[in-house]
């Protein structure tokens, strides 16, 4: 009987930030995987950008291929944030797998939620 093995992979966690400004809206795009590995350098890019707050900032996670609970933890912290302090976080909706964990917590329901960044400029 050969004996069992075991093989380890592990693959890097790729995440790229894109940061937008037009007028008073900030855009932070977001491609690649937003979890546990990439979550300080998402926390980072919106401390940085918090540190002088826009009236609104879209958080478009259209780029995203997925992302686990220390993702949906930054957006929601985010959001707590933004509404403390009068201002707006408008989340673009990411592909199926991503959206999926705001629906099943029903976060979709709370958040302010838009298929288009361009659905997110009105006031």
């Amino acid at each position: 009987m050969p004996a069992s093995s075991y093989r380890r992979v592990r693959l890097m966690t790729l995440l790229e930030l894109n940061t937008d400004t037009n007028g008073t809206t900030v855009r932070l795009t977001l491609e690649g995987e937003l979890d546990i590995a990439s979550a300080g350098q998402v926390e980072r890019e919106l401390a940085r950008i918090e540190r002088n707050p826009p009236a609104r900032l879209v958080l478009d996670l259209r780029g995203l291929a997925f992302m686990d609970s220390t993702g949906l933890r930054i957006v929601v912290s985010a959001d707590a944030r933004a509404r403390e302090d009068g201002r707006r976080l408008v989340v673009v909706r990411g592909p199926e797998a991503v959206h999926r964990i705001f629906r099943m917590t029903r976060l979709d329901e709370r958040l302010e939620m838009v298929d288009a960044p361009a659905d997110g400029e009105a006031a």
